[in-house]
C-alpha cells in the first residue's frame, strides 16, 4: 500500500507544546514505520525564506500561504507533513484548509498562563514589556480554532500522550499504510 499523503496543521500558542508533540510524531513515524514525514516549523521558515516578513496579520499571512504551498506540494506527493504554526486567525486556517486537499487541524491548546510559564525563549516577558509587537496572546489575538479536526490538551497530557493520539488519528485516516484503522502502533 502507498503512502498517503496528509498535512496535520498544528496551531496554538507560543510555548503551547506544538513543535514538541510534532517533533514526537516525526520521530515515531521514521522509526517505527520509515514513513516519508517533513516537519515544518514556523520559526524555521521565517530564518529560512520569511525574513522579509515581518508579524503584522497581513505578513503572518503571508507566511502562512507560503507554508501552505510547501504542505501542500510536499503532502501531493505522499508525504505526511507536520506543519507547526502559531497561525492566530481561523481565516489563515480556513485557507490552509482549501488550499490542502487532505489536511487536518490539531489545535494544540494550551492556557496562556501556562504558556507564558514554559517561554524559554523569553519572548512573553519581552512582549508584556513592549520590546515586541503585534505578539500573539499579548498584543494580538488568538482566535481559538472553530472546528479543529483533533484538541490536544497540553495541560492535561505529556507529550508522548499528545503524540499517540495524533497517530492514533493518522491511524483512523488511514495515512499510515498497513495499519488497520484503530489499531495501536
Amino acid at each position: 500500500m502507498e503512502q498517503k499523503g496528509i498535512t496535520l496543521w498544528f496551531t496554538g500558542l507560543s510555548g503551547a507544546g506544538k513543535t514538541t508533540v510534532a517533533r514526537l510524531v516525526e520521530e515515531r513515524l521514521n522509526r517505527e514505520h520509515r514513513l516519508r514525514v517533513q516537519l515544518l516549523d514556523g520559526d524555521v521558515l521565517r530564518e529560512v525564506m520569511n525574513r522579509d516578513l515581518g508579524f503584522s496579520k497581513e505578513d503572518r499571512f503571508m507566511h502562512i500561504q507560503r507554508a501552505a504551498f510547501i504542505a501542500k506540494l510536499l503532502t501531493d506527493h505522499g508525504v505526511i507533513v507536520l506543519a507547526s504554526f502559531i497561525t492566530p486567525y481561523q481565516e489563515m486556517r480556513d485557507y490552509c484548509r482549501r488550499q490542502i486537499e487532505n489536511y487536518a487541524e490539531i489545535y494544540v491548546k494550551c492556557p496562556l498562563n501556562v504558556c507564558m510559564e514554559r517561554d524559554v525563549k523569553g519572548l512573553y516577558k519581552k512582549a508584556l514589556a513592549g520590546k515586541i509587537d503585534h505578539f500573539t496572546g499579548i498584543s494580538d489575538p488568538y482566535e481559538e480554532p472553530v472546528n479543529p479536526d483533533l484538541v490536544i490538551e497540553t495541560l492535561a497530557e505529556t507529550p508522548e500522550e499528545s503524540a499517540e493520539r495524533v497517530i492514533q488519528y493518522l491511524s483512523r485516516q488511514r495515512s499510515i499504510p498497513g495499519l488497520a484503522a484503530g489499531e495501536h502502533l
